[in-house]
């Protein structure tokens, strides 16, 4: 009687080595990354949280290059996270409910990135001296410091000059934060800098003292300050030179800008 040939399983031929194959691996987190461990895919989903965007949009906000951006937002779209939507005869990427989902995830990741950069300073800043306005603006709900942020109710307007500039409204209520472009119907407290001045304010390269001082740093309204209420990356040394002695409050102290 010829011997039978035994055909055996995978979970019996993993055994035999010791090392499962991954699709007989139940891991959760490994799964999930499956679907949106790629860089760029999650890169794109934080940027579409914020509003609908057009493929020049999410260029200009991420740096990817059109060959690789069209790939994964088709990727993207057939996973079900994305879906196109007609804004003003426009055709915009927009995220699903699925894409929605994965706000509380984003958040987290960003947020662990500026805890870790603030609280070990392993991150070289001076990389990011050219990085753009609209960039440090729509990343500052991340910045947020949640503790100073309770039970506040301000409204930010920020005009920056020069390259990259524009208006945004920033607006801080009850522990959270909201940013988009224009202006602001009332704000509590205007900035108006040089755009890549208040780059450098913003992550605390620059001492906003020595912006105010060389005229490229300016502050009207009430005594609220950005910096109050968000992580500066950096804290250079002070400005050797100080203000003129009648600068308002908010403009002379280096902790408040």
């Amino acid at each position: 009687m010829a011997e039978r040939v035994r055909e055996e399983s995978p979970s019996q031929a993993a055994s035999a080595s010791g090392i499962p194959r991954p699709q007989q691996v139940f891991d959760p987190v490994a799964r999930a990354l499956d679907l949106i461990g790629e860089r760029w895919k999650l890169v794109l989903i934080g940027h579409l949280l914020r509003g609908p965007k057009g493929f020049q949009d999410l260029r200009v906000r991420t740096g990817i290059t059109p060959r690789v951006l069209s790939t994964r937002l088709r990727q993207l779209g057939a996973d079900g996270f994305l879906e196109t939507v007609s804004q003003g005869g426009r055709s915009l990427y927009a995220v699903t409910e699925r894409g929605r989902q994965l706000a509380p995830l984003v958040t987290a990741i960003a947020r662990w990135w500026v805890r870790h950069a603030v609280e070990d300073h392993e991150t070289d800043l001076w990389r990011f001296t050219e990085t753009s306005p609209l960039t440090i603006l729509e990343s500052l709900p991340f910045l947020l410091r949640e503790e100073a942020a309770q039970g506040a109710d301000v409204t930010f307007e920020i005009r920056l000059t020069g390259a990259g500039g524009g208006v945004w409204t920033v607006r801080i209520h009850d522990g959270t934060c909201a940013v988009r472009e224009g202006f602001a119907e009332r704000a509590d407290v205007r900035y108006t800098a040089d755009a890549g001045f208040w780059c450098g304010v913003a992550l605390g390269l620059v001492d906003p003292r020595d912006a105010f001082k060389r005229g490229l740093l300016t502050k009207d309204g009430g005594r609220e300050a950005l910096d109050h209420y968000f992580y500066q990356l950096a804290r250079p040394e002070a400005s050797p030179a100080d203000p003129p002695a009648d600068a308002p409050r908010s403009e002379r102290g280096g902790q408040d800008t």
